[in-house]
C-alpha cells in the first residue's frame, strides 16, 4: 500500500482508510474465523501500525462491530429481495434460513456479537450498531407484514430477530471443526449433535411463526 495512503489527511483519504481496514478484517475473518483475528493481524493486512488503526476504530471489537452492522444491512436487503415470492409461512422461514446460510461470515459475527464484539467498545459505537440492527429488523418486519401471511410488523420483527439469534448459536454447531467432524463420523450416535443448519432453523422459526398469533 502506498505511503501516500498511509499518511492520509483529507476526508476522502480517511474514508478510504476505514474502508480498507474493514475490507481487510472481512477477508481475514472469512479465512480463519472472527475469533482468530487480532488487531495486529488487521493492521498488518493494511500495512499500518496498530496505533494508526486505532485512530479509526478504537479497538478490534469496534472494527468487527462495524463489519457486523454492514452484514446486517446486506442480509436485510437480500431477505427483502426474497420476500417478493413469499406467500406462506413455510416460504418465509425458508427465505430467512437460506439467506442466513448464504452468509457464513454474518453467522460467525452473530455468534460473537453479544459475547465479545459488544464489549470493549465505546458507547457511541455500541449505540450506532444497535440503531442499525433495529432499523434493519424494522424494515424487514414491515416487509414481512406486507406479504399477507398473517404476521403483524411487530411479530415479523420478532421472527426475523429470532432467526439471527438462532443462526448465531446454530451455525458453529452445524459447521464443526475438524476434530468434531471426525468424532461424528466415527460415532453415528453423536451425529445428532451436528444439526443441519437450514432444516433446524426452519423448524424453530416455523414453531415461532405458528405460535406468535396465539399470544395476541
Amino acid at each position: 500500500m502506498g505511503q501516500g495512503f498511509v499518511r492520509a489527511r483529507r476526508p476522502e483519504q480517511k474514508r478510504q482508510r476505514r474502508e480498507a481496514i474493514l475490507a481487510a478484517a472481512r477477508e481475514l475473518a472469512l479465512k480463519s474465523g472472527v475469533r482468530s483475528v487480532s488487531l495486529g493481524n488487521v493492521a498488518a493486512a493494511v500495512c499500518l501500525a496498530k496505533s494508526n488503526v486505532v485512530r479509526y476504530f478504537g479497538t478490534r471489537e469496534e472494527i468487527y462491530l462495524e463489519l457486523t452492522a454492514e452484514c446486517w444491512s446486506e442480509w436485510g436487503e437480500a431477505l427483502a429481495g426474497r420476500l417478493a415470492g413469499v406467500d406462506s409461512a413455510g416460504k418465509l422461514v425458508t427465505a430467512i434460513a437460506e439467506t442466513l446460510e448464504d452468509r457464513p461470515l454474518f453467522c460467525d459475527l452473530l455468534g460473537n456479537s453479544a459475547t465479545t464484539l459488544e464489549h470493549n467498545v465505546s458507547a457511541e459505537a455500541a449505540g450506532a450498531f444497535k440503531r442499525r440492527v433495529k432499523e434493519v429488523l424494522g424494515e424487514v418486519g414491515v416487509a414481512i407484514e406486507r406479504t399477507g401471511i398473517g404476521l403483524t410488523a411487530t411479530e415479523a420483527f420478532e421472527v426475523a430477530a429470532a432467526g439471527t439469534i438462532f443462526a448465531g448459536a446454530l451455525y458453529p454447531a452445524a459447521n464443526p471443526p475438524a476434530p468434531l467432524r471426525e468424532v461424528y463420523a466415527s460415532d453415528p450416535e453423536l451425529a445428532a449433535m451436528c444439526p443441519p443448519f437450514v432444516p433446524t432453523l426452519e423448524r424453530a422459526l416455523s414453531a415461532l411463526v405458528a405460535g406468535l398469533p396465539t399470544l395476541r
